[in-house]
């Protein structure tokens, strides 16, 4: 099973490593979660360094991709040879995409008239794009998810975990990663974002 979160140029630190860090409380052979990248290594939008751990072209085959968001994703979008590159199927894959990540599911014709979540700041081009944008931190349809702010990355992995390997993995993994003392509350949370949806899938 191989996860891939796009990460780009300018990237948003948040989105792609919560999303790698709960997706990798699961602890069995052959799960592999990977930032991948279009080019060896990206920069962050304060200037953190991350080695590609796999290839567009690798992405493009994984069972599931999240798009992480940042600072340069329009130009991303705007950049028709990088986004020739991004073969995907939600027919064949789990699709997700954090804040502005839903810009590029958007252009690449992804998402059609299913409704999203992105950032406050994405929100007017992901709208410019022909997405209906909803006022809600997670939303999914099938096998598309979307997630909108930083920290709504925990929704994205929850869902991915929770179609995966079933809803009590994804509790388990929400449960390490949250607060001493409000660990409850962050799973119930998890759990009333996510559900609604599994469902449907």
């Amino acid at each position: 099973m191989h996860i891939a979160i796009l990460t780009f140029e300018g990237f948003n630190e948040l989105d792609s490593l919560i999303a790698l860090g709960i997706l990798n409380r699961i602890r069995k052979p052959g799960w592999r979660v990977s930032i991948a990248c279009p080019g060896p290594r990206a920069t962050s939008m304060n200037g953190v360094v991350l080695e590609a751990q796999a290839s567009l072209a690798e992405a493009a085959r994984a069972d599931v991709v999240l798009v992480g968001s940042g600072m340069r994703t329009r130009e991303v979008a705007a950049d028709a040879a990088l986004m020739a590159r991004l073969k995907l199927d939600p027919r064949r894959q789990l699709l997700g995409a954090q804040c502005s990540g839903t810009l590029i599911l958007a252009r690449l014709g992804l998402l059609g008239t299913v409704p999203a979540c992105t950032d406050l700041s994405s929100k007017p081009w992901v709208r410019e794009a022909g997405v209906q944008v909803l006022d809600q931190p997670f939303f999914a349809q099938g096998n598309i998810a979307t997630a909108g702010g930083c920290l709504g990355a925990q929704y994205l992995a929850g869902w991915v975990i929770a179609r995966l390997e079933g809803i009590e993995a994804a509790c388990s993994a929400m449960h390490y990663v949250a607060p001493v003392g409000e660990k409850e509350e962050y799973v119930g949370r998890m759990l009333r974002h996510v559900t609604p949806y599994l469902d449907q899938a």
